[in-house]
């Protein structure tokens, strides 16, 4: 039996973060990853070795902007450990089917001159909409990079600059109650407010539904920050692809003397008198933990399937039910495509410019198009009649990922989880089949050679990946790579659920971590510092009480 200070479940990159900064406080970590990389959802891999040697896909996350809102990158000094930002610029090239098209730079004012060939009204209202939600992020920002539910760390975490933010937003009650109402409202309402033209509507409606909801959803209008970050701080991605985030916090969590297991999946959390103590992995070896174990797993599979009931009723005797029932996902997830290509893709009706390449390339007609995309999952329909899409070529950017004069794609489109009809079929009943799943990225390829007819003929290979195959892969629950919806009533010191919504649960010694923690999804290593500071904030006023 092996011994440790903290064992983390799943590396990725999340867990890669808590463990840097356990190792810089002096633990000795260990981490258990049940695939045979780390990394999680933030991975880079040659993943059709076969048909498409020496082209390096990202197999979920691919975009950064929420972790150039914290301190990690700077803190743990992963530059240091072969990290390395490409900026997007343009940030986003969205056509249209008749021939306009939406094209954002970082600069704002580049955007706007861009906009006003079709609209000089909404170019002017885009600039102070930008602003809006500039304002927004700034005055929150703060709030990810610390503990939810910690008032001391909120009042700390401001300085003058940034109640200054606050003030402009909610300085006065009609300010504060404007607000309000924004933040309650949906993004189509929004859009509908500040907008008259879809060439701007659409593409904001398709980045505000990323956090997984449909644009006329109420209480998601927070999305609309996505479009304002594109310009503050910027889209990047890391040279080497997502993976080389997580390759620079293996390097730097291995000289801390941390260890990562990989092919180690945990089966088991020990519970010893009411305290974690140790997991138990599939082969049955145990490794126990003296200070705490940490999961940076979605809180359901480590309640509902790590954990003996008996444990938590015995401390908690209603957490079981509230995290089976209170905690919601939509049913909607990702169908993702990766293509080896011999040649990029050319938009040729749109004056094509290679520049259209180095950002995301969003295929979104209109709002309407957007919103049936989205709301069809929900009930388990999938929306590949005319599909919406989300896509990157990122060898365009960074030629590192494909051989000399080559290519890789990557498409995101949404889809159910559970096909309704498909129940107890397909790959764990959801309906999913590999027939099914070519069959729909078949259509989705046939949609974007709408706007970019080579494409077809460029293609060299490509890896379809189902919502199904994905769950299995991730080890998600129903595929949501953000563990849980990102809604309103899930979210700061509400995520997963009040009673376990700062990193720690009523189980001594066992904290969480991860997307489905504070501040959610996305790559921003924010959850995985915060849960550290808890952890060693708890452990020094321990010893300070012993002592």
């Amino acid at each position: 039996m092996e011994n440790y200070d903290v064992i983390i479940i799943g590396a990725g990159h999340n867990g890669l973060v808590c463990a840097a900064y356990l190792l810089k406080a002096g633990y000795k970590v260990l981490l258990l990853e049940k695939r045979p990389v780390p990394g999680g959802a933030a991975t880079t891999e040659e993943a059709i070795p076969d048909q498409a040697p020496g082209f390096k896909f990202n197999l979920c996350a691919i975009d950064h902007e929420f972790i150039f809102l914290g301190p990690v990158i700077e803190e743990l000094q992963l530059g240091n450990y072969g990290l390395e930002y490409l900026f997007c610029d343009p940030t986003v090239f969205c056509p249209h089917p008749d021939g306009k098209y939406f094209l954002s730079y970082r600069s704002v004012e580049k955007t706007c001159q861009e906009i006003a060939r079709y609209s000089p009204r909404d170019a002017e209202k885009y600039r102070e909409f930008v602003d809006y939600w500039t304002t927004i992020m700034n005055a929150i920002a703060p709030w990810f990079n610390i503990p939810p539910q910690s008032i001391l760390d909120l009042i700390q975490s401001y300085d003058f600059n940034r109640l200054k933010e606050v003030l402009t937003l909610v300085g006065t009650p009609q300010k504060a109650l404007d607000w309000l109402r924004t933040m309650l409202s949906s993004p189509d309402d929004i859009l509908q407010e500040w907008f008259d033209t879809e060439i701007v509507k659409a593409p904001l409606a398709r980045l505000a539904a990323e956090i997984g909801a449909p644009p006329s959803q109420k209480g998601i209008t927070a999305g609309m920050i996505m479009m304002a970050m594109r310009h503050q701080p910027g889209i990047a991605r890391p040279k080497g692809g997502t993976g080389a985030l997580t390759a620079a916090l293996v390097k730097l969590v291995q000289a801390k003397g941390g260890t990562i297991l990989t092919d180690q999946p945990v089966k088991q959390v020990i519970i010893d008198d009411g305290r974690a103590v140790g997991v138990r992995v599939a082969t049955g070896k145990e490794y126990r933990a003296t200070k705490g174990v940490i999961s940076n797993i979605d809180v359901r599979r480590l309640f509902l399937q790590l954990i003996d009931p008996q444990d938590i009723d015995g401390v908690a005797p209603k957490l079981l039910e509230r995290i089976d029932r209170r905690i919601t996902n939509n049913n909607e997830t990702i169908l993702k495509i990766d293509c080896a290509l011999s040649e990029p893709p050319r938009f040729e009706a749109y004056g094509h410019k290679d520049e259209y390449l180095n950002g995301t390339i969003l295929i979104a007609d209109s709002v309407a198009h957007v919103e049936k995309a989205h709301s069809t999952t929900i009930v388990g329909e999938i929306p590949d009649e005319n599909p919406s899409i989300y896509v990157d070529v990122p060898s365009v950017l960074d030629p590192s990922l494909a051989p000399d004069g080559k290519h890789t794609l990557w498409i995101e489109f949404f889809a159910p989880y559970q096909i309704a009809g498909g129940e107890g079929t397909g790959l764990n009943g959801t309906g999913w089949t590999d027939e099914l799943k070519n069959k729909v990225a078949d259509r989705v390829i046939d949609k974007l050679a709408e706007y970019a007819p080579n494409i077809k003929n460029t293609i060299i290979a490509r890896r379809v990946e189902s919502p199904a195959e994905l769950a299995v892969r991730l080890g998600s629950y129903k595929g949501n790579y953000y563990h849980i919806d990102m809604t309103l009533e899930q979210m700061i010191f509400l995520r997963p659920l009040p009673e376990i919504a700062n990193y720690k649960t009523p189980i001594k010694g066992l904290y969480l971590t991860g997307a489905g923690t504070h501040p959610g999804g996305s790559i921003s290593g924010m959850p995985g510092r915060n849960c550290a500071r808890v952890f060693i904030r708890d452990h020094r006023f321990l010893l300070s009480r012993l002592f």
